[in-house]
């Protein structure tokens, strides 16, 4: 059984996220090309495009009323290795994938109720690069 499809609670609450995610990029007039994509183990949330870019699209979801002091934002937990992950699965999907648009790596923090009803998306747009997955897109303080 693929680890995707056990729905656990924090799965059907990520599903959601995503499928805000994906609903809020098609009033934004992306095409979505692939939801949980996998790639060598390393998976990414959502393969949209637009006239311009394949943007992969890494979805953090969080219940307000249930944050965590030491994650400031939920794209902060979008680490270097987590960065990296996308990308090894970002380079897969360009191998397989012949399109001759740039690439573009962004994140999707998604906010609901404790009713599970959407409140807010905050879009991140280029939240790193090739260039800075090797440091974390957030600094932490303390």
């Amino acid at each position: 059984m693929n680890i995707l499809e056990i729905l656990t609670k924090r799965r059907i609450v990520g599903n959601k996220g995503e499928d805000a995610v994906c609903k809020y990029l098609r009033k934004q007039k992306y095409k979505i090309i692939a939801r949980n994509y996998v790639d060598r183990g390393h998976e990414i949330d959502i393969i949209a495009e637009n006239a311009e870019f394949i943007c992969f699209v890494e979805v953090k979801t969080r219940t307000i009323g249930r944050e965590d002091p030491r994650e400031p934002r939920p794209a902060s937990s979008v680490t270097p290795e987590k960065q990296r992950a996308i990308i090894a699965a970002a380079r897969g999907f360009a191998a397989s994938e012949k399109r001759d648009k740039q690439f573009r790596f962004d994140v999707a923090e998604v906010f609901i109720t404790s009713n599970e009803v959407l409140d807010r998306i905050n879009y991140l747009e280029g939240a790193f690069t090739l260039d800075t997955s090797k440091k974390h897109y957030y600094e932490r303080k303390g």
